[in-house]
Protein backbone atom coordinates (compact mmCIF):
# COMPACT_ATOMS: atom_id res chain seq x y z
CA UNK A 1 0.00 0.00 0.00
CA UNK A 2 1.20 3.29 -1.09
CA UNK A 3 0.62 6.42 0.90
CA UNK A 4 0.50 10.29 -0.02
CA UNK A 5 1.76 11.04 3.25
CA UNK A 6 3.29 8.74 6.25
CA UNK A 7 5.36 9.32 9.49
CA UNK A 8 7.44 6.90 11.20
CA UNK A 9 7.85 7.29 14.73
CA UNK A 10 7.71 10.76 14.61
CA UNK A 11 8.48 12.42 17.75
CA UNK A 12 8.64 16.18 19.02
CA UNK A 13 10.66 17.27 22.04
CA UNK A 14 10.84 20.56 23.63
CA UNK A 15 12.35 21.71 26.80
CA UNK A 16 12.54 18.49 28.17
CA UNK A 17 8.66 17.90 27.56
CA UNK A 18 7.43 15.32 24.87
CA UNK A 19 4.67 16.93 23.01
CA UNK A 20 4.13 13.66 20.35
CA UNK A 21 5.80 10.15 20.42
CA UNK A 22 6.44 8.03 17.84
CA UNK A 23 3.41 8.78 15.96
CA UNK A 24 3.21 6.49 12.42
CA UNK A 25 0.37 8.40 10.24
CA UNK A 26 -0.36 6.65 7.11
CA UNK A 27 -3.18 8.50 4.36
CA UNK A 28 -3.94 7.61 0.82
CA UNK A 29 -4.52 9.92 -1.79
CA UNK A 30 -7.54 11.27 -2.69
CA UNK A 31 -8.56 10.20 1.26
CA UNK A 32 -10.12 12.37 3.82
CA UNK A 33 -8.31 11.89 6.96
CA UNK A 34 -9.81 12.60 10.47
CA UNK A 35 -7.34 13.07 12.54
CA UNK A 36 -9.30 13.23 16.21
CA UNK A 37 -8.51 14.15 19.53
CA UNK A 38 -8.82 16.62 21.94
CA UNK A 39 -7.13 19.98 23.05
CA UNK A 40 -3.51 19.53 23.69
CA UNK A 41 -3.41 15.94 22.36
CA UNK A 42 -0.12 17.15 19.76
CA UNK A 43 -2.76 17.40 16.70
CA UNK A 44 -1.03 20.81 16.05
CA UNK A 45 2.30 19.65 16.50
CA UNK A 46 2.03 16.93 14.36
CA UNK A 47 0.49 18.80 11.79
CA UNK A 48 3.71 21.47 12.14
CA UNK A 49 6.08 18.83 11.54
CA UNK A 50 4.26 17.75 8.31
CA UNK A 51 4.10 21.40 7.47
CA UNK A 52 7.88 21.64 8.18
CA UNK A 53 7.15 24.70 10.79
CA UNK A 54 8.75 22.60 13.34
CA UNK A 55 11.62 20.10 12.99
CA UNK A 56 10.87 16.69 14.36
CA UNK A 57 13.15 15.98 17.59
CA UNK A 58 13.06 12.07 15.87
CA UNK A 59 11.40 9.97 13.21
CA UNK A 60 10.63 10.82 9.74
CA UNK A 61 7.88 12.23 7.21
CA UNK A 62 7.48 10.98 3.78
CA UNK A 63 5.28 13.37 1.52
CA UNK A 64 4.81 12.14 -2.24
CA UNK A 65 7.16 9.50 -1.76
CA UNK A 66 10.08 12.15 -0.83
CA UNK A 67 11.48 12.00 2.81
CA UNK A 68 10.37 15.50 4.13
CA UNK A 69 13.75 17.91 4.84
CA UNK A 70 14.14 21.55 5.68
CA UNK A 71 14.92 21.89 1.95
CA UNK A 72 11.91 20.07 0.35
CA UNK A 73 10.42 23.10 -1.25
CA UNK A 74 8.94 21.15 -4.02
CA UNK A 75 6.95 18.95 -2.38
CA UNK A 76 5.89 22.11 -0.28
CA UNK A 77 4.70 23.43 -2.84
CA UNK A 78 2.58 21.22 -3.94
CA UNK A 79 0.47 21.77 -0.18
CA UNK A 80 -1.74 23.91 1.21
CA UNK A 81 -2.64 24.37 4.79
CA UNK A 82 -3.97 26.31 7.83
CA UNK A 83 -2.42 25.41 10.85
CA UNK A 84 -3.92 27.22 14.23
CA UNK A 85 -5.48 30.75 13.42
CA UNK A 86 -4.80 32.24 10.11
CA UNK A 87 -2.89 35.20 9.90
CA UNK A 88 -2.99 38.13 7.19
CA UNK A 89 -1.90 41.69 6.29
CA UNK A 90 -4.48 43.30 7.93
CA UNK A 91 -4.55 46.99 5.95
CA UNK A 92 -5.33 44.80 2.77
CA UNK A 93 -8.10 43.87 1.62
CA UNK A 94 -8.99 39.81 1.44
CA UNK A 95 -8.62 40.12 -2.45
CA UNK A 96 -5.23 41.25 -2.25
CA UNK A 97 -4.21 38.82 0.13
CA UNK A 98 -5.12 35.88 -1.77
CA UNK A 99 -3.15 37.40 -4.90
CA UNK A 100 -0.07 37.92 -2.83
CA UNK A 101 -0.24 34.22 -1.62
CA UNK A 102 -0.83 33.29 -5.80
CA UNK A 103 2.39 35.59 -6.32
CA UNK A 104 4.44 33.88 -3.66
CA UNK A 105 3.65 30.35 -4.81
CA UNK A 106 4.25 31.46 -8.41
CA UNK A 107 0.77 30.41 -8.91
CA UNK A 108 -1.15 32.24 -11.94
CA UNK A 109 -4.52 30.92 -13.08
CA UNK A 110 -7.20 33.29 -14.36
CA UNK A 111 -10.49 33.27 -12.20
CA UNK A 112 -8.70 31.20 -9.34
CA UNK A 113 -9.14 34.11 -6.39
CA UNK A 114 -12.77 34.58 -7.64
CA UNK A 115 -13.62 30.71 -7.57
CA UNK A 116 -11.86 30.70 -4.13
CA UNK A 117 -13.82 33.51 -2.56
CA UNK A 118 -17.25 32.46 -4.23
CA UNK A 119 -16.53 28.83 -2.67
CA UNK A 120 -16.18 30.00 0.90
CA UNK A 121 -18.71 33.20 0.84
CA UNK A 122 -16.57 35.97 0.58
CA UNK A 123 -17.12 37.81 -2.71
CA UNK A 124 -18.94 40.40 -1.16
CA UNK A 125 -16.08 41.38 1.78
CA UNK A 126 -12.99 40.77 -0.75
CA UNK A 127 -12.72 44.10 -1.15
CA UNK A 128 -12.95 45.32 2.57
CA UNK A 129 -9.61 45.42 4.58
CA UNK A 130 -9.17 41.85 6.82
CA UNK A 131 -8.78 43.78 9.58
CA UNK A 132 -12.66 44.76 9.27
CA UNK A 133 -13.46 40.63 9.65
CA UNK A 134 -14.45 38.39 11.94
CA UNK A 135 -13.33 35.43 13.20
CA UNK A 136 -14.76 32.93 10.96
CA UNK A 137 -14.30 35.47 8.07
CA UNK A 138 -10.79 35.42 8.79
CA UNK A 139 -11.31 31.27 9.32
CA UNK A 140 -13.11 31.39 6.19
CA UNK A 141 -10.50 33.30 4.18
CA UNK A 142 -7.63 31.30 5.74
CA UNK A 143 -9.27 28.02 4.03
CA UNK A 144 -9.52 30.40 0.92
CA UNK A 145 -5.71 30.65 0.26
CA UNK A 146 -5.07 27.19 1.27
CA UNK A 147 -7.05 25.52 -1.42
CA UNK A 148 -6.56 28.53 -3.85
CA UNK A 149 -3.56 26.82 -5.58
CA UNK A 150 -5.20 23.53 -6.08
CA UNK A 151 -2.90 21.65 -3.79
CA UNK A 152 -2.62 17.94 -4.17
CA UNK A 153 -2.29 17.48 -0.45
CA UNK A 154 -4.47 20.18 2.04
CA UNK A 155 -3.42 20.11 5.89
CA UNK A 156 -6.05 21.87 8.12
CA UNK A 157 -5.88 22.60 11.66
CA UNK A 158 -9.42 22.64 13.53
CA UNK A 159 -11.08 24.58 10.62
CA UNK A 160 -14.39 25.17 11.64
CA UNK A 161 -13.08 26.86 14.77
CA UNK A 162 -15.19 30.28 14.87
CA UNK A 163 -17.64 29.03 12.27
CA UNK A 164 -21.70 29.05 13.47
CA UNK A 165 -23.45 25.91 12.54
CA UNK A 166 -24.32 27.09 8.45
CA UNK A 167 -20.40 27.44 8.46
CA UNK A 168 -19.29 24.29 9.56
CA UNK A 169 -21.35 22.50 7.26
CA UNK A 170 -20.53 24.67 4.67
CA UNK A 171 -16.76 23.85 4.98
CA UNK A 172 -17.99 19.92 5.35
CA UNK A 173 -19.52 20.21 2.31
CA UNK A 174 -16.62 22.24 0.46
CA UNK A 175 -14.21 19.41 1.98
CA UNK A 176 -16.17 16.61 0.44
CA UNK A 177 -16.31 18.50 -3.22
CA UNK A 178 -12.09 19.11 -3.33
CA UNK A 179 -12.01 15.33 -2.75
CA UNK A 180 -14.16 14.06 -4.67
CA UNK A 181 -14.19 16.07 -7.57
CA UNK A 182 -10.89 17.74 -7.31
CA UNK A 183 -9.02 14.54 -5.89
CA UNK A 184 -7.60 16.42 -3.14
CA UNK A 185 -6.38 15.07 -0.28
CA UNK A 186 -7.36 16.05 3.05
CA UNK A 187 -5.80 15.74 6.40
CA UNK A 188 -8.47 17.70 8.94
CA UNK A 189 -8.27 17.72 12.60
CA UNK A 190 -10.79 18.23 15.29
CA UNK A 191 -11.73 17.87 18.80
CA UNK A 192 -15.28 17.87 17.59
CA UNK A 193 -16.01 14.14 16.95
CA UNK A 194 -19.56 14.73 14.89
CA UNK A 195 -17.92 17.07 12.59
CA UNK A 196 -15.95 14.54 10.94
CA UNK A 197 -17.60 11.57 11.34
CA UNK A 198 -19.98 12.37 8.45
CA UNK A 199 -17.30 12.99 5.54
CA UNK A 200 -13.93 11.05 7.38
CA UNK A 201 -12.95 7.57 4.98
CA UNK A 202 -10.39 6.91 7.82
CA UNK A 203 -9.63 8.38 11.23
CA UNK A 204 -6.96 8.52 13.99
CA UNK A 205 -7.02 8.97 17.14
CA UNK A 206 -4.12 10.77 19.29
CA UNK A 207 -4.55 11.09 23.08
CA UNK A 208 -1.78 12.40 25.10
CA UNK A 209 0.55 12.89 22.41
CA UNK A 210 0.25 9.24 20.93
CA UNK A 211 -1.68 7.84 18.16
CA UNK A 212 -4.30 5.32 19.55
CA UNK A 213 -5.44 4.11 16.67
CA UNK A 214 -6.06 4.24 12.58
CA UNK A 215 -9.32 3.29 11.21
CA UNK A 216 -11.78 3.38 8.73
CA UNK A 217 -15.60 4.71 9.16
CA UNK A 218 -16.41 1.55 7.25
CA UNK A 219 -14.91 -0.88 9.96
CA UNK A 220 -16.19 1.58 12.48
CA UNK A 221 -19.62 1.11 10.99
CA UNK A 222 -19.40 -2.54 10.49
CA UNK A 223 -18.52 -3.30 13.87
CA UNK A 224 -20.36 -3.65 17.06
CA UNK A 225 -19.61 -0.33 19.08
CA UNK A 226 -22.22 -1.21 21.98
CA UNK A 227 -22.09 0.04 25.28
CA UNK A 228 -24.21 -0.54 28.70
CA UNK A 229 -26.26 2.30 29.83
CA UNK A 230 -27.31 2.65 33.17
CA UNK A 231 -30.04 5.77 34.43
CA UNK A 232 -29.82 6.25 38.14
CA UNK A 233 -30.57 9.89 40.18
CA UNK A 234 -27.28 9.03 42.31
CA UNK A 235 -24.44 9.00 39.55
CA UNK A 236 -21.67 9.98 42.34
CA UNK A 237 -22.09 7.22 44.12
CA UNK A 238 -23.00 4.61 41.00
CA UNK A 239 -19.39 5.96 39.56
CA UNK A 240 -17.87 5.37 42.42
CA UNK A 241 -18.99 1.87 42.70
CA UNK A 242 -18.29 1.27 39.39
CA UNK A 243 -14.54 2.57 39.88
CA UNK A 244 -13.91 1.21 43.48
CA UNK A 245 -16.09 -2.38 43.51
CA UNK A 246 -16.22 -3.31 39.85
CA UNK A 247 -12.33 -1.68 39.06
CA UNK A 248 -13.75 -0.14 35.84
CA UNK A 249 -12.49 3.17 34.81
CA UNK A 250 -13.97 3.14 30.95
CA UNK A 251 -17.09 4.76 31.58
CA UNK A 252 -18.70 8.79 31.27
CA UNK A 253 -21.31 10.42 33.17
CA UNK A 254 -23.66 11.61 31.08
CA UNK A 255 -26.50 14.65 31.02
CA UNK A 256 -29.89 13.22 32.83
CA UNK A 257 -28.65 10.81 35.26
CA UNK A 258 -27.00 8.46 32.70
CA UNK A 259 -23.61 7.04 32.87
CA UNK A 260 -22.52 4.73 29.74
CA UNK A 261 -19.60 2.09 30.42
CA UNK A 262 -17.86 0.90 27.63
CA UNK A 263 -16.73 -2.67 28.79
CA UNK A 264 -17.61 -5.31 26.75
CA UNK A 265 -16.76 -8.08 29.24
CA UNK A 266 -19.15 -7.27 32.21
CA UNK A 267 -22.21 -8.44 32.22
CA UNK A 268 -25.37 -6.27 33.00
CA UNK A 269 -26.70 -8.71 36.07
CA UNK A 270 -23.07 -8.20 37.60
CA UNK A 271 -23.55 -4.66 37.47
CA UNK A 272 -27.51 -4.50 38.71
CA UNK A 273 -26.58 -6.68 41.22
CA UNK A 274 -23.45 -5.12 42.60
CA UNK A 275 -25.33 -1.27 41.97
CA UNK A 276 -28.16 -2.58 43.95
CA UNK A 277 -25.91 -4.42 47.00
CA UNK A 278 -24.18 -0.57 47.00
CA UNK A 279 -27.59 0.78 47.72
CA UNK A 280 -27.17 2.63 44.19
CA UNK A 281 -31.07 2.75 42.70
CA UNK A 282 -31.23 1.74 39.16
CA UNK A 283 -34.19 3.39 36.54
CA UNK A 284 -32.98 1.55 33.31
CA UNK A 285 -30.30 -0.07 32.46
CA UNK A 286 -29.46 -1.81 29.13
CA UNK A 287 -26.84 -2.10 26.09
CA UNK A 288 -27.12 0.34 23.16
CA UNK A 289 -25.43 1.28 19.99
CA UNK A 290 -22.47 3.79 19.61
CA UNK A 291 -21.09 6.24 17.95
CA UNK A 292 -17.79 7.67 16.70
CA UNK A 293 -17.99 9.49 20.12
CA UNK A 294 -18.17 6.04 21.75
CA UNK A 295 -15.41 4.52 19.93
CA UNK A 296 -13.00 7.30 20.46
CA UNK A 297 -13.69 6.96 24.49
CA UNK A 298 -13.64 3.72 24.18
CA UNK A 299 -9.96 3.52 22.98
CA UNK A 300 -8.40 6.01 24.50
CA UNK A 301 -10.31 5.69 27.89
CA UNK A 302 -11.28 9.62 28.53
CA UNK A 303 -13.58 10.09 30.71
CA UNK A 304 -14.94 13.71 31.36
Amino acid sequence: MSYILQTARLTKNIGGKTLVSDVDLHIRKGEIYGFLGPNGAGKTTVMKMITNLWKPSGGTIEIFGETLTPKSYGVLGRMGSIIEFPTFYDHMTGRENLRLHCEYMGFYQDGSIDSALEMLDLTEAAGRQVKSYSLGMRQRLGIARAVLTRPELLILDEPTNGLDPAGMKQIRDLLKTLCSEYGITVMVSTHILSEIESIADTIGVIHRGCLKKEVSMKEIEEMSLEYIELKTQDTKRAAFVLSNELNLDRFKIMDGGRIRIYEESVPIQTLSKTLSENEVGIEAIGRKAGTLEDYFLKITGEVD
